[in-house]
């Protein structure tokens, strides 16, 4: 038995040709795959299978995948990998932004998306949190790891579950610089040169998310780290 067995997975697309495609090589690596070509139908197999994950196209027929998305999320905290057909931020920002654990841009290789799979899937294992009971602080800036909720001079903020691994990734190593690549290392899981925009797409909905009290640096040319002490209000 593969390590995909018993891992479903709903493929949510509405042209033939790329649905088979992507189902073909993710019931190569072991998945099951159920499939979806409606954002209606999505939401409904969603509700009424509890996939392990969902692939879910950007542009579908009746309902724009932002909103099936958000739908999803509404109801569950199943992990979703968006697939969009432009190279274009604003689709990743708002796709992040509403729950999507992460994305890729078509056309893709079929390995890099089993890959990326496997890693949400990974990063999703309730087994991993066990080792994040704690909770870190800093400043006004609270992250609980148990709860999962990040809180700012106690007032909760929303984050996406990618944004809020990250935020844990690099208080828990404040002080130190990490690369964009050991952060999807990581973060995502993954073991490959991936995509290092995917990093700084969350960097910046984590800054306009937290507002002053976010403690990312950039550090030019290298990577982001989070101060050891934060900046303190100077009295007027």
């Amino acid at each position: 038995m593969t390590r995909a067995q018993g891992h479903s997975i709903l493929v949510v697309e509405d042209e033939p040709s790329i649905a088979s495609f992507v189902s073909m090589y993710l019931e190569k690596a072991g998945f099951v795959v159920r499939k979806a070509d409606t954002g209606a139908g999505a939401i409904e197999q969603a509700d009424a299978e509890a996939p392990s994950l969902v692939i879910l196209d950007l542009m579908l027929p009746d309902l724009d995948g932002i909103d099936v998305c958000r739908r999803i999320r509404q109801r569950s905290d199943v992990p979703i990998l968006m697939l969009t057909a432009r190279d274009d931020d604003i689709d990743k920002i708002i796709g992040l932004e509403v729950g999507a654990d992460d994305y890729l841009t078509k056309p893709f290789n079929p390995g890099e998306l089993v890959a990326r799979v496997k890693s949400v899937l990974r990063r999703a294992n309730p087994e991993r949190r066990e080792l994040q009971s704690a909770s870190l602080q800093h400043g006004e800036l609270k992250i609980d790891a148990g709860r999962r909720e990040v809180t700012v001079a106690g007032e909760e903020v929303q984050l996406a579950p990618k944004e809020f691994d990250l935020l844990w990734e690099l208080l828990d190593h404040r002080g130190l610089v990490l690369t964009r690549d050991q952060l999807l290392e990581r973060v995502w899981g993954y073991t490959f040169a991936g995509d290092t925009r995917t990093v700084d797409v969350h960097v910046r909905q984590l800054r306009r998310k937290l507002g002053d009290a976010s403690p990312i640096v950039t550090v030019w040319g290298v990577g982001y780290k989070v101060s050891v002490e934060p900046k303190v209000a100077q009295a007027s």
